[in-house]
C-alpha cells in the first residue's frame, strides 16, 4: 500500500505518518531519511524527527538521493520523510534537473513494490503567494507533477492542517 501524506511546515504531518506506520501492524520499520544536514537548523530538524520516532522500532536509512537503488526488506512498513528533499536533491544533484522526476518517481514506484507499506510525506510549498526565480519555480513545478503523479497511485492521501489529518482518497481519519 502506498500513501501520501501532505502538510505545510510545522503541521503534524511527520506525526501523523508516524502513527500510520506504527498502527500497520508491521513490525519491521524503516525511515528513509532524505534530507542533507547543512547547517545548525537542519541538525536541530533531524534531532527533532529523531526524537519523535525514538522507541518506535525506525532502523534509518539515509537516502538523500539515489532511492531506486535502495532494497527494501520483505513486510516492512517504510516512511519517506520526504518528497521535498528527496526532489531538491535531485534537482539540485550533479545529474541536474533534466531527469530528475523521473528518477524520483521510479524511485518511489520501486520502494512501493518492496515494501508492505509505504508513507510518503510531502510539503504544500505552493500556497506561500511568494515570487520565486525561474529555478526555483521549475523545482517546484517538479515538485508539483510528483505530487499529482504519487497521489494518483496511492491508495490513501491526507492532508494534515493544524495538526488535523483530512484523508482525500481511499480511508477516512
Amino acid at each position: 500500500m502506498l500513501i501520501l501524506v501532505s502538510g505545510g511546515s510545522g503541521s503534524g504531518k511527520s506525526e501523523f505518518a508516524e502513527s500510520l506506520v506504527t498502527a500497520s501492524g508491521l513490525e519491521k520499520r524503516i525511515y528513509l531519511a532524505t534530507m542533507r544536514v547543512w547547517d545548525a537548523e537542519s541538525v536541530r530538524r533531524v534531532e527533532r524527527h529523531r526524537q519523535m520516532r525514538l522507541g518506535k522500532g525506525f532502523d534509518t536509512v539515509e537516502c538523500p538521493t539515489a532511492l531506486a537503488e535502495v532494497t527494501l526488506p520483505p513486510h516492512t512498513a517504510v516512511l519517506l520523510e520526504d518528497l521535498s528533499n528527496l526532489t531538491a536533491n535531485e534537482y539540485f544533484s550533479p545529474d541536474g534537473a533534466e531527469g530528475a522526476f523521473d528518477r524520483v518517481l521510479s524511485g518511489i514506484y520501486r520502494a512501493a513494490e518492496q515494501a508492505e507499506l509505504l508513507v510518503v510525506v510531502t510539503n504544500e510549498l505552493f500556497s506561500d503567494g511568494m515570487d520565486y526565480d525561474p529555478v526555483t519555480l521549475e523545482y517546484l513545478s517538479v515538485l508539483a507533477r510528483l505530487n499529482r503523479a504519487i497521489a494518483a497511485r496511492a491508495g490513501q492521501v491526507y492532508e494534515v492542517v493544524c495538526g488535523i489529518p483530512m484523508a482525500w482518497k481511499g480511508a477516512s481519519v
